[in-house]
């Protein structure tokens, strides 16, 4: 079997997510990196979009979850975004990582993520 990999990384959206009010009500950014598995010989054969994951729309479809019901961790909104990356009958496995550079840690910090795989 082929496994072929889409790499979306350093999708920036800003989102309300967290446990504390002020995350909901203020906002943050909320950073998102996806890799899909997928055979993509039927793409690079017909060179059409139409045979692959366009990666325009999946980032528009991200974003609008990233931006949208807020969920208080972000093992909820990850599990989500790996949905929607599935939701592709193409795509056998997402691995899919949110970033929280704004997180409320009251220390110096480089990053704070979750990441997930799932498959099917």
């Amino acid at each position: 079997m082929t496994t072929d990999r889409i790499v979306l990384t350093g999708l920036t959206v800003t989102g309300y997510h967290g446990v504390f009010d002020f995350e909901r009500r203020e906002g943050q950014p909320f950073v998102v990196d996806v890799v899909l598995e997928l055979d993509t010989r039927t793409a690079a054969e017909t060179d059409d979009v139409t045979d692959t994951v366009h990666y325009g729309e999946l980032a528009q479809k991200l974003a609008a979850v990233v931006a949208g019901e807020p969920v208080n961790l972000l093992e909820k909104l990850v599990a989500r975004l790996a949905d929607v990356c599935l939701d592709d009958a193409r795509v056998s496995a997402a691995e899919v990582t949110v970033h929280k550079p704004k997180a409320p840690i009251p220390l110096e910090f480089g990053d704070v993520a979750v990441t997930i795989r799932r498959s099917r």
